[in-house]
């Protein structure tokens, strides 16, 4: 899923860095809040305060889970891996930022190749489907554009 955001690639990247960021662009619902510091590095974690029954399928209820970023290259990309439900899923969601002439082309990437079997045989997957995760860019965009600043940090 791509789009072009009217901002600089930096503008976006602080947004994506900030755990509070995370759950102001969610479409899906789920993302309750967030605790932790802004991400400045691969290996960095924050934990999201989920809730399931946003999409009233599995009755998960409340429950936390730890992001912990798997890429970082300021200004340019971020990706994520997601802990928490037993065993561990192994699925990656992330965004590729890249210069144009009127802002920024943003990439919106997910991958759940390597999820585990228990996961995959399951049947679950994608837990969260696509045309749930394809509003966010323009939640971002929303945000980025208007200057909403999520964390004072």
């Amino acid at each position: 899923m791509r789009r072009t955001i009217h901002a600089a690639p930096s503008s976006i990247f602080r947004f994506l860095s900030d755990p509070k960021g995370h759950v102001a662009i969610d479409s899906s619902g789920m993302l309750m809040s967030a605790e932790g510091d802004r991400v400045t590095s691969v290996g960095d974690t924050f934990v999201i305060h989920m809730d399931r029954e946003a999409f009233n399928d599995y009755p998960l209820g409340l429950y936390d889970v730890t992001v912990t970023i798997t890429k970082f290259v300021q200004d340019r990309e971020i990706a994520w891996t997601v802990a928490g439900l037993r065993p561990s899923i192994g699925h990656v969601y992330g965004y590729l930022l890249e210069p144009v002439d009127d802002g920024t082309l943003v990439t919106s990437y997910y991958d759940w190749s390597c999820i585990g079997p228990e996961w995959r045989d399951a049947g679950i997957f994608p837990v969260i489907p696509e045309a749930a995760l394809r509003p966010t860019l323009g939640i971002l965009a929303r945000n980025v554009m208007r200057g909403d600043n999520v964390s004072s940090s």
